[in-house]
């Protein structure tokens, strides 16, 4: 569980998201190091395989950091057929092959005095890699300092530009999916002894980021409100002050007369009991 870069014992749990909902697919728990090809694969072959089992028509695209770009994440995709974009870490080879890219860039900043960013694509094959692959470069230059980005991609009918700027950067939404589990349902307290249990911890803040997502995407549906995040749902609406009263078959929350969001409450109880 030791991590050099951390200097202690840590976890680094896996989270999977469908990308456009926000719609919990699985997190699991993790030792503290990198992510190796084999574990990798291990998770992506079950969902993998259960998704193309219920959805076989279903177009599916792997998004996901520098982690997963392993040859064994590689050939898992193009044996199922599905599109991959995923981030490439950064290494010698790379930069001396987007070197001539990022000189322009450079020139053209210096002449503009304003932010340039230029995109390319080439053919790379590190050594671990059995076949080359496709990656796509951007070569930025922000406030007069280079800011070179990587991606490997298996998608070739769209532009260099498109596919960094429109699929791959919209990962960023996953980074908000996460916040919400670990940050405000505070999924990254393993408290436990064992690692099963702390697994078991896990497995319940996921139950929780499914009820709240439920009621951010179904039940606040039609409002303003869809696109808030979790801990604005917490304190707003669930953190209120009630009366319970329980009958013979049904349980009464009497809010206050003030509560300044009762209309959106009878929005929500309206929504998830018609869908």
């Amino acid at each position: 569980m030791f991590h050099a870069y951390y200097d202690e014992y840590c976890y680094l749990p896996v989270h999977l998201y469908e990308g456009e909902s926000g719609k919990l697919i699985t997190t699991l728990l993790r030792p503290g190091r990198r992510m190796r090809g084999r574990e990798a694969t291990a998770i992506l072959k079950r969902v993998l395989d259960h998704l193309t089992m219920v959805w076989p028509k279903t177009k599916i695209t792997l998004r996901g950091d520098s982690h997963f770009s392993t040859p064994e994440v590689h050939d898992l995709c193009d044996g199922y057929g599905i599109d991959s974009i995923l981030g490439q870490a950064i290494n010698s080879k790379l930069k001396a092959l987007g070197e001539p890219l990022m000189e322009l860039a450079a020139a053209l900043a210096e002449q503009t005095d304003e932010p340039v960013r230029l995109f390319d694509r080439f053919e790379y094959q590190a050594k671990s890699w059995p076949r080359p692959h496709q990656i796509i470069y951007k070569a930025a230059i922000t406030k007069g300092k280079a800011n070179p980005r990587f991606v490997v991609t298996n998608i070739r009918n769209r532009t260099p530009e498109f596919l960094y700027e429109k699929i791959y950067c919209a990962r960023g939404r996953s980074e908000g999916f996460i916040k919400n589990h670990k940050t405000y349902l505070q999924s990254d307290r393993t408290s436990c002894h064992r690692f099963s249990a702390n697994q078991f911890r896990l497995f319940l803040h996921s139950a929780a980021y499914v009820l709240l997502h439920t009621i951010q995407q179904i039940g606040m549906r039609g409002t303003q409100w869809t696109t808030s995040n979790f801990d604005t749902i917490q304190l707003r609406m669930l953190k209120v002050g009630a009366r319970v009263r329980e009958q013979a078959t049904k349980v009464r929350f009497h809010f206050s007369t003030s509560y300044p969001l009762k209309d959106l409450m009878r929005t929500v109880v309206f929504n998830l009991n018609t869908s």
